[in-house]
């Protein structure tokens, strides 16, 4: 088994832990799949965490789910012990352990190697343990004191022990996403809410799934076809610094438009394991007749990611459940009462993403810039309100040039994201500007 992997892994071009991981998260669409199957709501959290368990053995090891028991622990003990204290204590206390297993681990480093571990799935289900206990924190509270958001997801009753864990590992959503509520996924098996019967029904989930999978397809197909032609490693090579500003510009552009597909393929994977299972079904359209719409799994909006007007779209359209969750979360929480948010959220809401994303400082650097470059992108679309309706030409320059600084900011600051390594991103993100 162990020659037929590596024979496997060579064929296509990945280490032997990438391929193990790459079949386990595949495997998640059948997991998922079955999960409909199962027959009474016990038996569908113990299958749903039994399963994600099992899937996180067979790819990292019997230490990630030693990994992941610990922040599952601290987040049921601080509901159990602390409630009224629970979401701020989960919150330090979840990042706290994740930032250490980043520390010890430096994954960065192992994923360039050729490697993976646990440290990627740990991140989700961090957020996940943060969110469920926040939400049990909520709902203490009044409810002139929420916000609509905070209403709709806050949790009166403690999950069962056997309901936290089915959510924290469902089925291998921990992997690689999509964040969603514990209220939607009690919601889920139970059949309340959207998923109770009604005369409309449950919608077939086949046709969103198989759509998600072709969409996956073809990312990974485009993927790999670019990859060849825009290594990273291009950024060392001698010829690289022969070449002029605009060539290296270039050159940057097509590397950040390449690595792009890397996660599209991830995110479409995760999103039809989500769909196929029914709890990515999210309402109904308000169109006649109706149609159903799948959005709880979706986490990236390929064309609104790569045609964006405006830098401010793209937290609305890239790792869309990740934005979200930093938006209700963070961002919302900071905002004092009466008063609007400023870029001190907007800055403090990047940087708990640079921090959840690990030590590196290229991820420190590219969320810090991306806030300058939102609050940027909000100064250009000021300019555009204000220019008198009269003046079209002007106006419709102002969004081509916001289009063009998104497009251009974008490719240029995710040197940082792909090449965290200090030393390296010191070389290549300067390069251009040294030409």
């Amino acid at each position: 088994m162990e020659l037929d992997m590596k024979s496997m892994a060579v064929s296509i071009g990945v280490s032997v832990p990438v391929l193990r991981f790459l079949l386990c998260f595949a495997a998640t669409i059948p997991v998922s799949f079955l999960w409909r199957l199962v027959p009474v709501r016990l038996a569908k959290n113990l299958y749903a965490a039994a399963s994600g368990a099992l899937l996180s053995y067979f790819s990292f090891g019997i230490s990630s789910n030693l990994h992941f028991l610990v922040p599952m622990l601290l987040g049921y003990a601080s509901m159990v012990l602390f409630r009224r204290r629970c979401g701020v204590i989960t919150f330090f206390l979840g990042f706290g352990y994740l930032l250490g297993c980043h520390v010890y681990y430096m994954s960065g480093d192992a994923w360039k190697e050729g490697g993976i571990d646990a440290t990627g799935a740990l991140m989700v289900l961090t957020l996940k343990v943060i969110s469920c206990a926040i939400n049990y924190n909520d709902g203490l509270k009044k409810e002139e004191e929420l916000t609509e958001a905070q209403k709709k997801n806050r949790l009166i009753k403690l999950p069962s022990l056997v309901e936290y864990s089915g959510y924290c590992l469902c089925c291998g959503s921990h992997f690689a996403g999509p964040v969603f509520e514990m209220k939607d996924y009690l919601d889920w098996t139970e059949r309340k809410g959207i998923w109770s019967q009604s005369e409309k029904g449950l919608p077939s989930p086949y046709g969103a799934t198989l759509r998600a999978v072709l969409q996956a397809a073809f990312c990974m197909a485009l993927y790999l076809y670019l990859v060849p032609h825009f290594p990273l490693s291009r950024f060392t090579d001698p010829v690289y610094q022969e070449w002029g500003f605009w060539k290296r510009l270039g050159y940057q552009y097509m590397c950040g438009f390449t690595a792009r597909w890397k996660y599209y393929f991830i995110w479409s994977i995760s999103e039809a394991s989500i769909i196929i299972s029914g709890l990515g079904f999210s309402g109904w359209t308000e169109s006649s007749p109706p149609k159903p719409r799948w959005d709880r799994g979706k986490n990236v909006d390929i064309l609104g990611v790569e045609l964006a007007k405006s830098s401010v779209q793209l937290p609305l359209v890239w790792n869309i459940q990740v934005s979200t969750w930093l938006r209700h979360y963070v961002y919302e929480r900071l905002v004092q009462k009466g008063k609007k948010p400023g870029f001190f959220q907007l800055l403090a809401t990047q940087t708990v993403s640079a921090v959840w994303h690990g030590l590196y400082p290229g991820y420190i650097i590219f969320f810090v810039q991306s806030a300058l470059m939102i609050a940027g992108s909000r100064v250009i679309y000021r300019w555009q309100q204000a220019v008198p309706p009269k003046m079209a030409l002007v106006k419709n320059i102002l969004v081509l040039f916001n289009f063009a600084y998104t497009l251009l900011v974008l490719n240029y600051s995710c040197v940082g994201f792909m090449e965290p390594d200090i030393c390296q991103l010191a070389a290549d993100f300067f390069s251009s500007e040294l030409a």
